[in-house]
């Protein structure tokens, strides 16, 4: 699913990554843990195409067979949109939109047609456990249920593969791991892959494979 290999990164004159290598298989739900300043964000930033790696000519990230570094903007974009899902700390979700609006924003910038898209926003909350929250906003929300609807967004264009970035360090104990239990629940359900970077070691000892970073390098996996 991902095959990533030599991944340098600089800003200005410090290097956050140092050649991190990396693989993971369609279905696998891989942590990565390490130290604040160790590289993880920006690892799954520049996995997800969010980042770019600094210009190294051995530098290559093959997703489901797409060689990304070939891609130009707007056909990335694109390949963003439809293959890549993304679950953060905190939800993004915006706060004039209800969560049924929210969750549709992905498959209306893939141009899907509005029933369509609500068709599907309306079974991925009815799963999430969210049927009597379509048209609240995320004020209306508990912390819990607007990470849910963050998930069902990520989930709305039926994506390969979920990064997610500290997905439950805003949540408290009994909310994050209710959604730690989800994502195995979506992987077993929707055979999506996971790339979770995460503090919590619950979370991280869950994971098929969890890999730790030090100093911009990946020390064991």
């Amino acid at each position: 699913m991902i095959q990533a290999k030599n991944i340098h990164k600089y800003y200005g004159n410090l290097q956050v990554l140092k050649g991190v290598n990396i693989a993971i298989k369609k279905g696998e739900i891989v942590s990565i843990v390490g130290a604040s300043g160790a590289g993880k964000t920006t690892l799954l930033h520049i996995l997800g195409t969010l980042d770019q790696a600094s210009t190294n000519e051995d530098f290559e990230l093959v997703i489901n067979n797409t060689n990304i570094n070939t891609l130009k903007d707007k056909t990335l974009a694109k390949f963003r949109n439809e293959h890549l899902g993304f679950i953060f700390q905190f939800h993004q979700l915006l706060p004039e939109f209800t969560a049924i609006e929210n969750v549709c924003l992905p498959a209306f910038i893939k141009g899907t047609k509005k029933s369509d898209a609500e068709k599907r926003a309306k079974e991925l909350l009815d799963f999430l456990g969210l049927s009597h929250r379509y048209n609240h906003k995320p004020n209306e929300l508990s912390g819990g249920e607007q990470q849910r609807v963050a998930v069902a967004r990520a989930l709305i264009n039926n994506p390969d593969l979920i990064f997610a970035d500290e997905p439950s360090g805003n949540l408290d104990s009994e909310s994050a791991e209710n959604l730690h239990n989800l994502f195995f629940k979506l992987r077993d359900e929707f055979g999506q892959t996971f790339v979770i970077v995460t503090h919590n070691e619950d979370l991280a000892d869950m994971a098929d494979r969890k890999l730790t970073m030090v100093d911009g390098l990946i020390v064991d996996n």
